[in-house]
């Protein structure tokens, strides 16, 4: 069981493992490339090439809540805020059972965007109680680099399967909770943006520019290595605790835009040994959505 990383070469030994046995695959593999600014691009280049095998997630569609203009608050509650609100956990587990995804299932996630938006699906797939699922170590430039193969078009979805909730995996906080403990020492705020989003000098996506009041920064790109694989565990460990200081790792409270690219800083600290760390996944969005409440520059 893999849960944190996969690598090329274990996907692949693990596929010819579940081809040996001539029963139905319990591995499914999810491409979850996207792309903020242009919200079709990644299902187009899932379409162009991907795993074989591989069901395409689209972040808006299936790990998100439905929002924006002409969306029902009242018939889809959400499960946080933000711009990329939080299903609820009922609902996200029938989107698995939809696709065929069982509880006794090994999931392997990629994106072709530095574990960016796999991590959302990596994290979700813990929150509603699943341990098996890892991202794949340098995600489809690694598939590609090690020469595996490539399908087109479109893969169809299994059915027949029914995923169960199980006891979270996870830690989810919301802005009632952030905010009762700002500024105590029992929480520390790790923002995952970049840094002039961080400091306030530019802001493409949300109404207000800034951060909340006392979070450090750490973009989420900063957990990879030039060969865009994560860092090695010892490496990650000696990075966080540098930025952690005296702080208690358990206190982190991970956030970022919209909830999504704080992920990749969570899975950093699970492969550093870290785990444990909080994910608000309204985050800026929802932070700022109210202006009676403290917001910081610089």
């Amino acid at each position: 069981m893999y849960t944190t990383l996969i690598s090329v070469p274990q996907l692949q030994q693990l596929q010819q493992l579940h081809q040996a046995q001539g029963q139905p695959a319990r591995l499914m593999i999810f491409d979850c490339s996207f792309d903020l600014t242009q919200p079709a691009a990644g299902e187009q280049q899932y379409t162009q090439g991907h795993i074989p095998g591989a069901l395409y997630v689209h972040l808006d569609k299936a790990l998100s809540a439905p929002h924006g203009p002409g969306a029902d608050p009242d018939a889809h509650e959400a499960a946080s805020g933000g711009r990329h609100p939080l299903p609820q956990r009922e609902r996200f587990a029938d989107w698995l059972s939809s696709i065929g995804f069982a509880n006794d299932m090994q999931a392997v996630v990629y994106d072709r965007n530095g574990a960016n938006y796999c991590g959302r699906l990596w994290w979700m797939l813990k929150w509603v109680g699943h341990e098996a699922v890892a991202v794949l170590d340098g995600g489809w430039q690694a598939w590609q680099a090690a020469g595996g193969p490539v399908a087109a078009g479109e893969e169809a979805a299994a059915s027949g399967s029914l995923f169960k909730l199980g006891p979270t995996r996870a830690v989810l906080v919301d802005t009632a909770d952030v905010l009762k403990h700002l500024g105590r020492p029992g929480q520390t705020l790790v923002d995952a943006r970049a840094a002039p989003r961080f400091r306030g000098e530019i802001e493409p996506l949300d109404p207000v520019a800034g951060h909340i009041p006392g979070a450090i920064n750490r973009p989420f790109a900063l957990n990879l290595g030039a060969d865009g694989k994560f860092k090695p565990a010892a490496q990650l460990k000696a990075e966080f605790e540098a930025l952690l200081g005296q702080r208690d790792p358990a206190s982190v409270v991970h956030h970022c835009g919209s909830g999504v690219s704080a992920v990749p800083n969570i899975l950093g600290m699970e492969i550093a040994g870290l785990g444990g760390s909080a994910l608000y996944a309204g985050s800026w969005s929802d932070w700022c959505s109210d202006p009676a409440r403290p917001m910081a520059k610089g």
